[in-house]
């Protein structure tokens, strides 16, 4: 592998915004905040708004993911969307 070229690929914690939910993983994204992990290292933490954890397709439950209103915002300013033969 050539040396310089690669970026710094290292540990670090992965929070799910919505349930808390942590893991430790290794990666190539940065962060300024920090936790400390069960084997009482520090570790850079990421918080993201989806994980496994919380996805709809593994957790099988139905949930709204859309926190900043971005549907109702569009629905607002361009009215409700119908689908052929869906109806309203």
């Amino acid at each position: 592998m050539k040396t310089g070229i690669h970026p710094d690929y290292h540990p670090l914690i992965v929070e799910d915004s919505s349930t808390g939910t942590r893991f430790l993983t290794r990666s190539t994204a940065t962060s300024d905040r920090t936790a400390t992990w069960t084997d009482g290292n520090t570790y850079p933490l990421v918080v993201v708004d989806v994980t496994s954890d919380s996805h709809p397709f593994w957790t099988g439950a139905n949930r709204v993911l859309d926190k900043a209103g971005r549907v109702e915002k569009f629905e607002q300013r361009f009215g409700r969307r119908v689908r052929p033969g869906k109806g309203a």
